[in-house]
């Protein structure tokens, strides 16, 4: 990267914690609109999170410190993982290689954190939301680790160096293979688009509107926090999402030759990809909880095929 454009890789990564909040909102205002509804506002979870900053906490006596430090640790994660990520102009100050492994581990370390701090509470409530949580997750991992071989399996037949870096897995060389004529890359943004859902707990997965414990998997297990705790969740919540999208937009922008262009393109289809998750939540009804493994399971199979189909190219 030009050094007269040193200062772009922190710039897009203070718009990613600074926007992150921006893709509930677009969802939110997407559904309202096919609705016919008014809405709540674009910023509403900007308000919300100020409003939950303010305000005190109200703990349970039966709770330990698990309870009160998985919500920051979870937000930690969160933030380090996204700083792993090329966001669309050059590699992270912090790549290496392999550090898709804790890209990975960060995400596992943050899940498994809400996990304990949901079973801290001794709610049978939150004990079953934990439970659905962790076993989507198990079934979650191996589908993302398929994704990653894929582009790595890539990275490796165009002879880029750093092959095991998310900088250049996801730094436009796959959009330029699939140009090129490799279209079975085009799998793997439709299985991050799943894993998407999936992993954030959108329609059809789970609905982050709704307050019926019986049915709820990420939801339920947040009942007993108030205050900064929930704001740190909300706020991770609204992270991971902007991971997924840069992820997704990673595989489907080109590297450019301008970096500015390059940036720009790469936060419109993140945006874009808000957008999308709207228009499905608008045309999908939630999944019962026993097909949600199989459509993890054909997500599973679809990056599969694209791994297969790209190492005997």
């Amino acid at each position: 990267m030009n050094n007269e454009l040193w200062w772009l890789y922190p710039g897009q990564m203070g718009a990613a914690l600074l926007l992150a909040p921006l893709l509930p909102g677009i969802i939110n205002r997407v559904k309202a609109k096919i609705a016919g509804r008014r809405g709540k506002p674009l910023l509403q979870l900007y308000y919300d999170l100020g409003k939950l900053l303010r305000k005190g906490e109200v703990v349970s006596a039966t709770t330990s410190w698990l309870f009160n430090i998985g919500p920051a640790i979870s937000l930690a994660a969160a933030v380090c993982a996204l700083a792993l990520l090329p966001h669309g102009t050059g590699a992270s100050p912090l790549a290496f290689d392999g550090d898709f492994l804790l890209a990975a581990y960060l995400l596992g370390l943050g899940r498994f954190m809400l996990v304990l701090s949901a079973m801290d509470t001794g709610s049978s409530f939150e004990g079953m939301g934990a439970s659905r949580e962790a076993a989507f997750s198990a079934l979650a991992e191996p589908v993302i680790f398929l994704c990653f071989l894929c582009l790595i399996g890539d990275a490796a037949a165009q002879r880029l160096p750093s092959a095991l870096s998310l900088s250049t897995m996801f730094g436009g060389a796959p959009a330029g293979a699939w140009s090129a004529g490799r279209p079975e890359l085009l799998l793997v943004p439709a299985v991050l688009f799943l894993l998407l859902l999936v992993e954030n707990c959108r329609i059809p997965v789970d609905d982050p509107n709704t307050h019926l414990e019986l049915t709820m998997i990420h939801e339920v297990m947040v009942l007993d926090h108030s205050g900064p705790n929930l704001a740190y969740i909300l706020y991770g919540s609204a992270l991971k999402l902007w991971l997924f999208a840069a992820l997704l937009a990673g595989v489907l922008v080109p590297d450019l030759p301008d970096p500015l262009h390059h940036a720009g393109l790469h936060l419109l289809v993140i945006l874009a990809a808000a957008v999308l998750v709207g228009l499905v939540e608008s045309a999908m009804a939630r999944l019962r909880l026993y097909r949600i493994s199989s459509l993890l399971g054909g997500a599973g199979a679809l990056a599969a095929l694209a791994l297969i189909l790209t190492l005997i190219r």
